[in-house]
């Protein structure tokens, strides 16, 4: 589990009532040397875990409807339910048909790239949520609130564009000099940043407390301890099932904010 392959060698040595405590995950469980370099640009783990869920994501959907069929195949047809999920069940509902139709695409490559990220963490070999580290979050959030922001000032102009952001009709007037200022930080600053950090933090909390368990499970793989280390692996089991859970749902929540933020642009009111 951990980076550092120092680190690793002594939490295998590391058994209760040896000569040595236990050996606790910190940000060593998140930190990762480079692994190789292409063009000048060094590649961890993380980063070839996204490359990789990249390429597989486009590669799904490139071979699901490549050649669409009228009676589908089995791959089409999970394509097809992937996509009819997100499109009815995200965007049709935060933006409608209409207005959502044309931002499809966009949110169906944010949920099944971030639901994949997540996946990695427990999947064999890989066992890291990419999405754990604040960057990949920091970096999708940032394309929403480009998007986001976009198309705001194209529809509305930049007048328009600052009031949809900023201005609540129908409140008492006495009320605008503090609520404007409020709601332009909300807008402009506090939602982006909780965008990818609710992402993050659930990916980084869920990784942490697996790396917890799995380490404890051997630690305690001594003597009179065993019990205690079976229980410990019962949770490792039951964590690892709240974190697919978990995976998804975060997946789902980001997208659906992003949703509900670009349809708060296209419609002027509040």
């Amino acid at each position: 589990m951990s980076a550092d392959p120092q680190m690793l060698a002594n939490e295998i040595d590391c058994h209760i009532f040896a000569d040595c405590g236990f050996p606790s995950p910190g940000l060593n469980s998140f930190m990762f040397k480079p692994m190789f370099e292409v063009g000048g640009i060094e590649f961890n783990k993380p980063m070839l875990l996204a490359l990789i869920s990249t390429i597989v994501v486009t590669g799904f959907f490139w071979a699901a409807f490549a050649r669409p069929k009228v009676v589908p195949g089995k791959l089409q047809m999970v394509g097809e339910a992937g996509y009819d999920f997100v499109r009815r069940g995200i965007v049709y509902e935060t933006m409608g048909k209409k207005d959502g139709e044309k931002y499809v695409p966009l949110m169906v490559s944010l949920f099944f790239f971030i639901w994949l990220m997540n996946l990695w963490s427990i999947i064999p070999f890989a066992q890291f949520p990419v999405t754990s580290l604040i960057a990949f979050p920091a970096g999708l959030a940032a394309l929403v609130w480009f998007t986001w922001m976009t198309i705001n000032f194209k529809k509305h102009g930049f007048v328009g564009g600052i009031k949809n952001l900023c201005y609540m009709p129908g409140l008492p007037k006495a009320i605008y000099p503090l609520l404007i200022p409020i709601e332009f930080l909300s807008n402009v600053i506090v939602r982006p940043f909780t965008h990818a950090v609710r992402l993050f933090a659930n990916m980084f909390a869920g990784h942490l407390l697996l790396v917890i368990f799995t380490i404890a499970s051997w630690y305690l793989l001594n003597g009179v301890g065993i019990a205690y280390a079976g229980v410990s692996f019962v949770m490792v089991i039951v964590m690892t099932l709240f974190e697919i859970f978990v995976q998804a749902l975060q997946a789902y929540v980001f997208v659906l904010l992003a949703s509900s933020y670009i349809q708060g642009a296209l419609h002027a009111d509040h």
